[in-house]
Order: C-alpha cells, then sequence, then structure tokens
C-alpha cells in the first residue's frame, strides 16, 4: 500500500515482465531471450513502461520508479543489519537509483569524482549486484532505497 500521494501506474504485463527481467540484473538481450521475443520489441516495451514511469530515461530509475508506484511487484524485504555499508557508498544509493552518472553525483555530494566511482563499484559488489538496476532491487531489499526517497526526487 502506497502511504504517499504518488498514483499507482498501471504497466502492461510485458512492460512488467522487461522491467522485472531488467532487476535481477540481465542485459535487455537475456531478458529479451527469455521472453522470446526480439531485443528491438523488449526496447519498445522498456521505452513505453519510462514514459509511463514519470518519463525518467535510466533503467535504474525506472526500477525505483516503478517499485515505488507498485507498477512491478516490490521485492521481499532482507533485514538491513545483516549488510554493512560505509556511509560513502550509502550516500550514493538514491543519486545511482535517479540515474545519475558519476560526475552528477560528484557534484551533488561535493566529492572527488574517482571517489565516487570507486564507491559505485564498491557498493555493487557489497550488494551482490551485477549492475545499477540490479543494485536498486537489491537497495529496495535492504531497505536503503525506499518510496519516501524516490517520491521526494519526483517532486
Amino acid at each position: 500500500m502506497i502511504t504517499t500521494s504518488v498514483a499507482r501506474i498501471i504497466l502492461a504485463p510485458r512492460e512488467q515482465q522487461v522491467l522485472e527481467g531488467l532487476s535481477g540484473g540481465s542485459t535487455l538481450a537475456v531478458v529479451a531471450l527469455d521472453l522470446k521475443i526480439r531485443e528491438g520489441t523488449a526496447a519498445g516495451y522498456l521505452k513505453l513502461a519510462k514514459r509511463k514511469l514519470y518519463g525518467v530515461s535510466e533503467n535504474a530509475a525506472a526500477l525505483a520508479v516503478g517499485y515505488t508506484t507498485e507498477a512491478i511487484a516490490r521485492p521481499p524485504l532482507l533485514d538491513p543489519e545483516t549488510l554493512f555499508l560505509p556511509d560513502g557508498q550509502r550516500d550514493i544509493v538514491p543519486l545511482l537509483a535517479r540515474g545519475m552518472a558519476a560526475a552528477q553525483m560528484a557534484t551533488e555530494l561535493k566529492r572527488p569524482v574517482d571517489i565516487i566511482r570507486r564507491d559505485g563499484r564498491d557498493l555493487l559488489t557489497n550488494l551482490r549486484a551485477r549492475n545499477r538496476a540490479h543494485a536498486v532491487k537489491r537497495s529496495w531489499e535492504f531497505q536503503l532505497l525506499t518510496a519516501e526517497q524516490v517520491i521526494a526526487w519526483l517532486r
């Protein structure tokens, strides 16, 4: 149940399937193969989903908005106490979910871009995530990313 004022978004079943496939860390080509559709068709579904999800452009942002608006099934929550993340890595989670590049994160956090890149790599390792989209799912599971955080940057 959404406890905020963001409206629920309804995606077509294939749009949901493509996003959920990406959330597991698969590439679009693998997701398309799994769904037995062409990669171009999967890209079309992804584009439509992103448009519905507040017009985001990055896969990671599409997943964050999808979970927040309940357009896709939210992953089960895990105990955040079982994951240790340094503050530097924790700080970039909401920025990564917005689809920001390392240089944008560095500007936002007033930190050197090479440190942001290192923290980003370490974050993926610590979350056992394959890519940014998978990191969003893992961040949601460990409650490092919340609907309230996503709503804040949607406004």
